[in-house]
């Protein structure tokens, strides 16, 4: 099983890149936060500060599976911007490995070029973004070697369809257990 890499950038939506990394580390999926910045110092969204394990410049591809990109609507602009995390995601989408999106972030993976003829879904406000893909409304969408979640509400189960493309069914059953986690959430009223 390869390494995964989570993408932060400045104004990135924390629980989406965190509860990534968590749900992925739980699994015994290698997994590594990298900073879009020139340091390894990240400002969240709601100004958490993210300490990275790397930057964006100190990646190396080899062992790579998959790279995750949050949302926030600032962070994703800054990963747009990114010729770096452009050309990482490019390289890997080049080799058949597996890229992630959740919230925002497919948008990103849109603007890359990465997402053409590809099913996806979107943080709804952003549906216009994602040019070049078939939009759907789905809380999770994987085609082919791609998965996008639609928004901060699903990102565990984004997370989980991740774990399950990494380390199979065990691995979710698991991690599941482990979060007391039960899709759909149910309530209770009294």
């Amino acid at each position: 099983m390869g390494k995964a890499l989570v993408l932060c950038a400045d104004g990135c939506e924390e629980s989406e890149a965190l509860l990534v990394v968590d749900i992925l580390r739980r699994a015994g999926i290698t997994t590594q936060t990298v900073s879009v910045n020139e340091t390894h110092r990240v400002v969240s969204l709601h100004d958490v500060v993210i300490q990275t394990d790397l930057t964006i410049k100190d990646v190396d591809e080899k062992g790579v599976e998959l790279c995750v990109l949050p949302g926030g609507l600032k962070g994703v602009d800054v990963l747009m911007a990114n010729g770096m995390a452009k050309k990482l995601c490019r390289d890997l989408a080049a080799q058949g490995k597996r890229l992630a999106a959740v919230c925002g972030g497919p948008a990103a993976l849109a603007g890359y070029g990465v997402l053409d003829g590809y099913h996806a879904t979107v943080f709804p406000a952003l549906k216009d973004k994602l040019c070049g893909a078939i939009s759907v409304d789905y809380p999770v969408v994987v085609d082919r070697n791609i998965t996008t979640g639609r928004a901060l509400g699903s990102t565990i189960p984004f997370a989980l369809s991740l774990v399950r493309q990494l380390a199979g069914d065990e691995a979710v059953t698991k991690v599941r257990s482990a979060i007391v986690f039960h899709d759909p959430v149910e309530e209770q009223r009294y």
